[in-house]
């Protein structure tokens, strides 16, 4: 049984104008489905949340050891859950200080949310340290990230490293 070929007018979305297209029955039928298919998958697509990294500059150093750390969300859309978020830095030196920033109202498709942070530190003891960084929001956490950082003994430093 052969399908006899069929012509459509299908209407363009620039213009308003219209092209006449011929397939038979199942080229439209498989044209339809893929055209759903692709429909549905772009409406139903879950927004990506972004990762956090976090590197130090120098990761190894002598005492007393000036580093400079920083945070930064990489992929991911702009969600609002990461905009304006509170960051804490865990030093593992028994120390921790905490960003928080006044940010204007997010307004989804127009707000672009900060993607990185940065914090200087002071280790006056040789040691190893892992630094966490964790970002919040309403005292949710919604990342974490840690780089360890080696302090070697400087001059004047009588730290035994363990």
């Amino acid at each position: 049984m052969a399908f006899e070929p069929m012509s459509y007018n299908c209407p363009l979305a620039s213009g308003g104008r219209s092209e006449t297209l011929s397939m038979n029955r199942t080229t439209l039928a498989t044209f339809v489905l893929v055209t759903f298919a692709a429909a549905s998958a772009a409406g139903d697509a879950k927004p990506r949340k972004p990762r956090l990294d976090v590197r130090a500059t120098p990761r190894m150093t002598f005492s007393p050891a000036h580093v400079l750390l920083t945070a930064e969300l990489t992929g991911g859309d702009d969600l609002e859950d990461y905009h304006c978020p509170e960051i804490e830095w865990d030093w593992d030196d028994g120390g921790k200080s905490v960003h928080e920033a006044d940010c204007t109202p997010f307004e989804a498709g127009v707000t672009r949310i900060e993607r990185r942070f940065t914090a200087n530190h002071v280790f006056r003891k040789a040691g190893t340290y892992d630094v966490k960084v964790t970002m919040r929001r309403s005292n949710r956490p919604l990342a974490r990230s840690t780089v360890r950082i080696t302090v070697r003994p400087g001059l004047g430093d009588r730290t035994i490293e363990q």
